[in-house]
């Protein structure tokens, strides 16, 4: 791997080089306007993390990114936005579509939530929920990683029924979507969808609400409740 982020950094170097997010999971370097460019290298998660440490990513106005060269070159980030590397993250739509939306990839929305404090300056998320909601995010990315486009976690492909997507997904996809609607399932029917926003597709907690037509800061107490059923699951309460 080491010598693979090697590479890439060194085709990233070339002008036109940049990195963008592949359809079917990883990512990929090309070298020229658009996705038209053949992929020179695919990256999975690992060697894009590492990338993002060293030298640093940033956004292309095509979509993507390219080498952070010099800071100079670098706008600087908006005040009191510390850690946000703005870029698309592959999420599971309603109808059990994946798209890539705009995320910060610094950072989750449970890690964004569990910075947060109360007014009595108490964290808002303990850690056993943080955990919790973390795990259950990488269950959901590793499952996305696969090559269907529109697997759902309660839509397997079972003898005789028939694919839930278009193609088979991957042992390690498959397996890790097992785990994600069991996760799910143990949260219950009345805590199942605020989960599946926020953990599942890394929607805001703000979004999360009204798309569930939620009151303000109801979700708050459901998200909470929703990541302490997680966190008995996992065996961490």
């Amino acid at each position: 791997m080491t010598g693979r982020i090697a590479r890439a950094r060194s085709l990233l170097a070339r002008p036109g080089a940049w990195l963008g997010p592949e359809p079917e999971g990883g990512y990929g370097v090309r070298q020229g306007p658009d996705r038209r460019a053949r992929v020179q290298l695919r990256l999975d998660e690992t060697g894009f993390r590492a990338l993002v440490e060293q030298p640093g990513l940033h956004p292309r106005a095509g979509g993507g990114w390219t080498l952070r060269r010099a800071l100079a070159d670098v706008p600087a980030p908006p005040p009191g936005r510390p850690g946000v590397i703005p870029g698309e993250r592959p999420v599971m739509d309603q109808d059990g579509r994946m798209t890539l939306k705009p995320a910060n990839l610094g950072e989750s929305p449970i890690a964004w939530l569990a910075r947060r404090k109360d007014a009595a300056g108490r964290p808002w998320l303990a850690p056993t929920e943080m955990m919790a909601g973390e795990r259950l995010r990488l269950d959901a990315e590793r499952a996305l990683k696969g090559p269907s486009l529109t697997m759902r976690w309660d839509a397997l492909p079972r003898a005789g029924a028939g694919p839930a997507a278009r193609s088979e997904p991957t042992d390690g996809a498959l397996a890790a979507a097992r785990r994600v609607e069991a996760a799910l399932t143990a949260c219950g029917p009345r805590l199942r969808p605020i989960a599946e926003a926020v953990c599942v597709r890394g929607s805001s907690l703000q979004l999360a609400e009204q798309a569930l037509s939620l009151r303000r800061r109801q979700g708050k107490t459901l998200l909470r409740q929703a990541l302490q059923a997680l966190a008995e699951h996992y065996g961490l309460a």
